[in-house]
């Protein structure tokens, strides 16, 4: 079995050692010895590291990511997590597209000052009570939910 130490991982893996340790101190890798004081990686941490990274990306918690894996290191995810995550990322990218197309109208309405374009006084209106939505067919504004 290959070994790595905690500054090979950390080479390979783009993570700074503190964090490594950190990730260790809370259950998330493993190491199995060490070389002096330098704590020593199996090589399948590379791949749990990589997990652990898509996962913060996801915008699951350490304690979530941590619950993901089985004793042995080995992926253990519930479809029912990931369904209600993809749902709440499906949600924030909705959130964002109004935001981009408001703020692309915003950017290139016709109006000679913003003042006087009436769907961007209606979203300084709206804005703060909801998230807003410029619907490009209608050219209406709708409020998300």
């Amino acid at each position: 079995m290959e070994l790595l130490d905690i500054g090979e991982v950390s080479a390979r893996s783009g993570i700074k050692p503190s964090a490594l340790r950190y990730y260790e101190e809370s259950g998330l890798i493993s190491s199995i010895s060490r070389q002096g004081l330098r704590r020593q990686f199996p090589r399948e941490v590379l791949l749990q590291l990589k997990l652990i990274s898509m996962g913060k990306s996801a915008g699951f918690s350490l304690k979530e990511i941590a619950g993901m894996f089985a004793q042995n290191g080995i992926p253990h995810i519930s479809r029912v997590t990931l369904h209600q995550k993809v749902d709440e990322i499906d949600r924030q990218i909705q959130k964002l597209t109004a935001l981009r197309d408001t703020l692309r109208h915003v950017a290139e309405c016709p109006a000679p000052s913003h003042m006087e374009c009436p769907k961007f006084k209606r979203l300084v209106e709206l804005s703060g009570k909801s998230d807003v939505k410029l619907t490009k067919k209608r050219h209406r504004l709708s409020v998300l939910p």
